[in-house]
């Protein structure tokens, strides 16, 4: 297969896979769904899920996060890691927000890349679920596939990322990344991986990924 068949290969998978794309991360608007990334970095999208409703019974928009301390954020989304840190962040964007843009998340990467404790991947997850604008974040999941695909030399996600814009049609960005996170969940762990059960990999995957796998499967 040519890269160019790979690529299409890889989209109808997807698409098979998954013709209706869920969210990862529960949310009700621009606001809510940056906060839920930015608890999302190093814990599960599930445990997020738990924590935000808790979080947002007592606020859900920057106005009432301010009239929260720090420490009472903290308190709230300590399991889901990283607490102090997220807090701050959560405390100082929502500062931000209400100083500078009338309480309204910016629909820019520049807007968002400003605000404390969001990064590329963050302002890139909510330009893209948020406001429909073309992005393709990476997380680990979509660095793991792309690599086993083929796809990118796998060196950082920076360079995955630039990848994956490169060889995609700008049109599907926004779902494929959906995709590929479901799909490396589903099919393509780091962990606990059974090629058998991953088409994509096992059709188009990397020789040396494949070696290495069957080299693990191999009995003593």
């Amino acid at each position: 297969m040519t890269k160019q068949e790979k690529v299409k290969f890889v989209i109808d998978k997807l698409q098979e896979f998954y013709p209706e794309i869920p969210i990862p991360l529960d949310h009700k608007d621009p606001y809510t769904l940056l906060v839920a990334v930015l608890l999302s970095a190093q814990c599960t999208d599930v445990r997020v899920n738990k924590i935000t409703p808790l979080l947002f019974a007592k606020a859900d928009n920057p106005f009432e996060m301010v009239k929260l301390s720090v420490d009472e954020i903290k308190e709230i989304i300590r399991p889901c890691g990283l607490s102090p840190m997220k807090s701050k962040g959560i405390y100082g964007l929502s500062k931000i927000l209400i100083e500078k843009y009338n309480g309204e998340v910016p629909e820019s990467f520049e807007g968002l890349e400003e605000l404390p404790s969001v990064g590329h991947k963050t302002a890139s997850v909510v330009m893209s679920q948020a406001f429909g604008v073309p992005a393709f974040p990476v997380d680990t999941h979509i660095h793991r596939l792309l690599y086993r695909w083929n796809l990118t030399n796998g060196k950082n996600v920076n360079q995955t990322e630039k990848d994956a814009k490169r060889l995609f049609p700008r049109e599907l960005w926004n779902d494929l990344h959906l995709q590929i996170i479901w799909y490396g969940r589903e099919y393509s762990p780091a962990r606990g991986w059974d090629l058998e059960k991953d088409i994509i990999t096992k059709t188009i995957g990397r020789k040396s990924v494949l070696d290495d796998y069957y080299k693990t499967k191999k009995t003593p």
